[in-house]
């Protein structure tokens, strides 16, 4: 398997007064970042001081469109049709952009959040829709989907790069699709089993499922969450254990 791998992490989360998040440590340790545009979460402050952390840190910079769903974070279904998805995207993409070059750095990577997220991944008409949305815009993103997904395997045939995504916290589903954090063992808490598991997402390319099985799996991109207390030190963890495996950690325009 391929001996460099991105790290990837979803900050500028907060809203208004309400801080979520340790972002200003976790964007230490990382290589990618997917900042929140307003929707899901941030807001015109906390996307632009993001984008200067990510540029005084030299993190890559992503879009992270969600749902408008500030309540729900943007983690609840909404029934949007696929004109809504593309506009979404470009209207939130647009955004962070503004931001980005006013502080003379360019959008890497674009990759959405939560349910925006998993219905693009296996709803092709809005798949199709988002892949158009990001190519009207800029051929040149990279899009950050979930590794072995309809949309990941569309924007490529339509000429995106494509980075495919793994989780370091999450269980997958025998189909490769992420458990719903409504069930029991969705969420990985332990860090050795995180880091073992991430090891062998790389350098084997499987993954062990919930109910046991093995599939295969792509890993490009480890997306590491830095909403929790120890999120520091999984974050180091992961990626110094990487490095000392003869694991490469670089940014996506690096490799792909």
């Amino acid at each position: 398997m391929r001996n460099v791998v991105d790290l990837n992490s979803d900050i500028g989360e907060g809203f208004g007064n309400y801080v979520l998040g340790l972002d200003k440590e976790v964007i230490k340790h990382i290589t990618s970042v997917n900042i929140a545009c307003g929707w899901h979460a941030g807001d015109p402050i906390i996307m632009e001081d993001t984008v200067m952390e990510a540029v005084e840190n030299g993190v890559a910079i992503g879009a992270h469109p969600g749902y408008p769903d500030l309540l729900g974070f943007g983690r609840r279904n909404m029934d949007i049709s696929p004109k809504e998805g593309r506009a979404y995207t470009i209207y939130q993409l647009g955004a962070l952009n503004a931001f980005a070059a006013a502080h003379g750095a360019r959008i890497q990577h674009i990759k959405l959040h939560g349910a925006f997220y998993n219905t693009a991944s296996v709803n092709p008409k809005l798949a199709e829709e988002v892949i158009n949305g990001i190519l009207d815009v800029d051929k040149d993103i990279i899009l950050l989907a979930l590794s072995g997904s309809y949309i990941a395997r569309r924007a490529e045939e339509k000429g995106l790069r494509v980075a495919q995504e793994v989780f370091a916290d999450r269980a997958y589903n025998s189909d490769g699709t992420l458990v719903s954090r409504k069930l029991p063992g969705a969420m990985i808490h332990d860090s050795e089993l995180a880091i073992s598991r991430i090891k062998k997402m790389v350098l084997e390319g499987k993954v062990d499922t919930i109910d046991d099985k093995e599939i295969p799996i792509v890993a490009d991109s480890i997306c590491v969450h830095g909403d929790n207390p120890d999120a520091i030190n999984f974050v180091k963890g992961i990626r110094d254990s990487l490095i000392n495996d003869g694991i490469d950690v670089k940014s996506l325009n690096e490799f792909i």
